[in-house]
This record gives structure tokens, sequence and C-alpha cells, in this order.
């Protein structure tokens, strides 16, 4: 007999089987754009946890999405040919030649006052490994303090709306050590056991595709456990959740920083990718289209909320590069996500589970409660 888990867990399937044989039919430009958008459809995850399970709508995930890649961008940033040429025997940024002081000692420690700061990215690794603490550490303290102080709804998404504006900012006034608004570009390749993951070819997409599977079984295991069924109580009752003994601000900010540690490991695989970081990504649009992919996938579906999130993004390259549309894309996808809002407020993902339990309902044979009677006592039995 089917059951409803069984063919979410099929969808689930032949998802992953589909992005896997891309490159089957593909040439290296389109699979080098696919790939940037599976990047996005785990962000469309990252969203889905924070917003759809936990309750919490988080217009700042850009600032998460941003610190894994520029983490992960000063390491490949010290790797290309462009630090090794500026008359150093240690890499240094050509960018900070550029800024620094006439005199200035062309040395990545002290080029200009803060410069020491990239010493430890000489290490791709450490660059890898920030890449996934600092966003995670980011969310942990801020959520420690908002949910401890019992903040939700409206409120966090302005606190988080403000912090990731404020970051912004700082990230282009330090010209001098992040390159402001031009941010970090002329990167080397990823590499890993001496393979040297080159934007356009097939190992790079399977990086990309292989990391987005192993993330969407992994966020569906974790909602599926006891302390994703009690984050899902919280979402729908706080005071009741809290009656009954559960540590509200402790699920909230473990699901946040979950949210995050997600975000941030796509930004460093879309820095793999394109090859550039750039402050773009803290936009206030960019965080509120990340929440516009969620919605139409469907917020309360980790897989809707990833397929909408790679949908959108074809839809709007491919509507974009129209000739006659190209001014208009913008209002073309704003026209379909208030249509999605209205007609299909559960998404996508809500018109398919509805489908799919008609069509469980349809192979379930009817059964009809009968009443037993054995001597003197009698119970319902199907």
């Amino acid at each position: 007999m089917l059951s409803r888990r069984r063919i979410d867990w099929a969808i689930y399937a032949a998802f992953i089987v589909l992005i896997m044989v891309f490159p089957l039919i593909m040439d290296s430009f389109w699979l080098n754009r696919l790939a940037k958008y599976l990047v996005f459809g785990m962000l469309g995850i990252a969203v889905a946890l924070s917003w759809g399970y936990a309750g919490i709508l988080n217009l700042g995930q850009g600032l998460f999405f941003g610190a894994g890649a520029y983490m992960l961008a000063m390491s490949l940033k010290l790797a290309s040919t462009t630090s090794l040429q500026q008359g150093s025997d240690k890499p240094v940024p050509d960018f900070m030649l550029w800024n620094a002081e006439p005199g200035a000692k062309t040395e990545l420690c002290c080029i200009n006052k803060a410069s020491f700061l990239w010493l430890p990215f000489q290490s791709q690794w450490f660059g890898v490994a920030m890449g996934l603490i600092l966003p995670v550490l980011i969310a942990f303290v801020l959520g420690s303090i908002v949910f401890r102080k019992r903040i939700s709804g409206v409120f966090v998404s302005i606190i988080t709306l403000a912090l990731v504006l404020l970051v912004r900012l700082i990230m282009i006034d330090a010209q001098p050590v992040t390159n402001g608004f031009n941010g970090l570009t002329d990167l080397g390749w990823f590499k890993l056991g001496g393979f040297e993951f080159d934007p356009y070819v097939v190992p790079s997409y399977y990086l990309i595709a292989i990391s987005l599977s192993v993330v969407l079984v992994l966020a569906r295991l974790l909602v599926e456990t006891r302390a994703g069924v009690i984050l899902q109580a919280i979402r729908d009752d706080q005071n009741r959740a809290r009656y009954l003994g559960f540590d509200v601000p402790a699920y909230q900010t473990f699901f946040f920083a979950v949210s995050a540690l997600i975000a941030g490991f796509a930004g460093m695989l879309y820095v793999i990718v394109s090859e550039f970081a750039s402050p773009t990504f803290m936009d206030l649009s960019f965080s509120i289209t990340m929440v516009v992919w969620a919605a139409v996938g469907g917020r309360a579906s980790i897989l809707g909320a990833c397929i909408g999130a790679i949908l959108i993004n074809m839809i709007s390259a491919t509507v974009s590069e129209t000739e006659g549309f190209a001014e208009a894309w913008k209002a073309i996808i704003g026209l379909v996500f208030v249509l999605v809002v209205l007609y299909l407020p559960r998404g996508i993902a809500g018109l398919a589970h509805d489908l799919i339990d008609r069509f469980v309902a349809r192979r379930t044979p009817d059964r009809t409660p009968a009443l037993r009677v054995n001597g003197a006592s009698s119970q319902l039995a199907e």
C-alpha cells in the first residue's frame, strides 16, 4: 500500500536523479549557470527551515550567504596569480596595493592597518572553516539574544533586515580590506585533493549537485526528528510549548543557526562556480528575493522551496534574455509571485501535496468500522 511518506521520498529521489543527469545533455556554459541555480535552491532550503518550520521570517539571510562567500573568497583571492605578482614573497591582494599609502610595505601583515586579518586565509581550509563557523556564530549570538527576550514576528524581520544592511555598509566602507563596492574578483580555483575545480567543468557541477542532494536529505530528516516536530509545535503556539516544558528559545536558536549554516555553505559554493564575492550578496533585495523563492515553491516544504528557487531563477534568466521582455522581466516575476500568493498560498508544493493526497486516497481501500461483540464486551475494529 502506498503511503504519503514513501511518495515524498520517491519525489526526492526523482529530483536528485534529475539534477545528476543534466551533464549528459548540457554544455559547459549551461552547466555553470545551472550550478548557480542549484546553489540558490540550497538557499531556498535555508529559508524553508527558518520561515516555514521555525516561523522565523529572516529578511537578512543574505548576511549568512555573504559571510560564507567572503570567507572562502578571501582564501581563493590569495591563491590567485594576481595576488602572487605584487612584489612580495607571499601573496598580497592587488586591490590592497592600489589602496595603499605611498611608501607602505608590500606585505600582508602591514600594507594597511587591518590587512593582518587576511594572514590566516593563506590556507584554503581556514577559509572553508570560517565560511561555516562565522554564519553559525552570528546566528547563534543573534538568536540567543532575540529569542531569549521573546522577540518574535515582524520584529525579528526588522532586526535581521537592519543587521544585514549594517554589515553591508561596513563591508563597503572597509575599502582597503574588502575592496568595497567592487568585491573580491580574480579568484583562484578551489582545490580538493590536488584537483582544481574549474567552474565550467563537470566535476564542479557535481560538487554543487551532490552538496545540494546531501543538504536536501539531511534537512528533510532533521524536520522529521522529535526536535523538528517540537519546532513546528512552537511555530504554531509558543505559549503552549512553554507550558509543556520545552525550551522554546533553544529550539529556535538551534534551527536558526542550522539555516545560517546552510546559507553560509551555499555562499561558499557560489564563489566556487561564479569566481567572485560581492556586497550585493547582502543587498536587502536579494534577501527578500529568497523569501519569494520559498513562498512560490512552498515555505513549508524543503523540496518545494528548493525547486521554487531553481524555477524562479531559470524563468528570470530566460525572460530577461528574451527580446521584448528584457525591460519588463521583473514585473513578470512579480506578477507570478502575486498570482501564487493569491491562488496557491501554500506554493507549488501545497498543490503537489493535495494531488498526492487524492492519489493516495484513491489507492487506499475503503475501510468501514465494524462493531464486534464478544460476550459482554464490544469494541470497534477496522
